[in-house]
């Protein structure tokens, strides 16, 4: 999986590219645990994600939270397959998915 960071101000905006899964979910969090102290905002572009697992949907979750008191979290361009897992897991109740 690629990730790629890009902060505007108090934005971040975080796009992933491959798989989000058990492997790759650790990464994703150290990567958000060391950037999301100065964001208010937090985009995930998920344009070029073609899978998630239960691991990456644990890493979303505990990013949902974490800025839930700051100004939130927002999904982007969720493709059919991970809007699929989102609607079967409830996520797509929980998230903001644009």
């Amino acid at each position: 999986m690629t990730i790629s960071k890009n902060q505007n101000g108090s934005t971040l905006t975080v796009a992933l590219e491959g798989r989000l899964d058990t492997t790759t979910a650790p990464e994703l969090e150290q990567e958000l645990k060391e950037s999301m102290d100065s964001a208010t905002e937090l985009i995930l572009d998920f344009s070029k994600l073609d899978y998630i697992s239960s691991a990456g949907l644990r890493v979303l979750l505990s990013a949902h939270k974490a800025m839930a008191g700051k100004g939130g979290m927002k999904v982007t361009h969720v493709n059919e397959i991970v809007g699929e897992v989102f609607e079967v897991t409830g996520f797509a109740d929980i998230l903001t998915i644009e």
